[in-house]
């Protein structure tokens, strides 16, 4: 088995926050140029765009020099340049800090806000603001909360220390607690724990619950109910993609404002922000692998439906 290379460091600065884009050539590959490979793996770039990153001397090898656009192809090459950062409608709510030292920063995210770039979310995610508005570059996330989902995340300082807290969420030795609001169904039996197989495939919204040994696992309290809706607490022990959002709406109990379970929905204008998705990451204990340090945070942000119920 060959071993992998590990990348240099980047050979340019982020922008906005926002790190370059690092390319790993193939090994297996046939290109006869560099940026011949570019064009073919950089489909949804547009027509011309690799090119002109060439011709502006925008594609820089580990040294930071320009890679010219005859450059021969050579596997296992790095290379580096900034992606054109998309046109995004700022997300008008604030990422309050709820706790930093020189270890990690444990931020409150708003519903709407990426966690990290991908995608059209890029300089306006979690992650890019935090690193603009703190002036930590070297700030990374040690796990991610959807888009539509707010509450906590943890985000880790000193890069040679983000494996030790990704270790957490991986050994499942962070509790997580998530509030939900949804349909009141006095015929559901709560508390209870919803086990299932849950797969997520790439390219399809959804995820869905198939036949086989179970991978995703809730356990579902009901805390309050009042004007046909009802607040839940939700503890995964596992963390599927779309897990909760899965397993209440397999209980008959979609979550409020999900534009996936049970029905994809046509989706809404840039900039609409009216109807955020009832869900939110409201409790992040663990105990700190670096320090020691036993770490309890709660989130202070309040779940519209529920308070507006009335």
């Amino acid at each position: 088995m060959r071993r992998r290379t590990p990348p240099p460091p980047a050979p340019l600065p982020q922008i906005d926050g926002v790190d370059p884009v690092r390319v790993r050539l193939p090994h297996d590959g046939t290109w006869a140029t560099v940026r011949e490979h570019l064009v073919a793996r950089l489909t949804g770039a547009g027509p011309g765009m690799v090119e002109s990153m060439f011709d502006a001397g925008r594609v820089v090898g580990a040294d930071g020099r320009a890679v010219a656009p005859d450059a021969p192809y050579r596997p296992g090459m790095f290379v580096w340049f900034h992606r054109e950062l998309p046109a995004e409608v700022p997300v008008p709510f604030p990422v309050e800090v709820v706790y930093r030292d020189d270890h990690i920063v444990v931020a409150d995210k708003p519903h709407f806000l990426a966690t990290t770039p991908r995608g059209t979310h890029v300089a306006e995610t979690a992650l890019a603001r935090l690193r603009r508005e703190l002036d930590i570059p070297t700030l990374t996330a040690a796990h991610r909360l959807d888009r539509l989902t707010a509450g906590l995340v943890l985000f880790t300082v000193r890069p040679e220390e983000r494996g030790a807290y990704q270790t957490l969420f991986r050994d499942r030795r962070v509790h997580k607690e998530y509030e939900a609001v949804a349909p009141y169904d006095p015929s559901l039996v709560l508390p209870r724990t919803v086990r299932s197989r849950i797969v997520k495939e790439r390219g399809v919204q959804q995820a869905r619950e198939v036949e086989g040994e179970p991978n995703a696992e809730t356990h579902v309290k009901r805390t309050g109910h009042r004007g046909g809706l009802a607040r839940y607490r939700l503890l995964p022990a596992t963390g599927q993609t779309h897990q909760l959002r899965v397993h209440l709406n397999a209980l008959g109990v979609p979550i409020l404002g999900d534009p996936l379970y049970p029905e994809v929905t046509a989706p809404v204008p840039a900039g609409d922000f009216r109807h955020p998705l009832q869900l939110l990451a409201r409790r992040l204990e663990f105990t700190d692998p670096v320090t020691g340090a036993e770490h309890s945070f709660v989130s202070e942000r309040v779940l519209r439906a529920w308070a507006d119920v009335d």
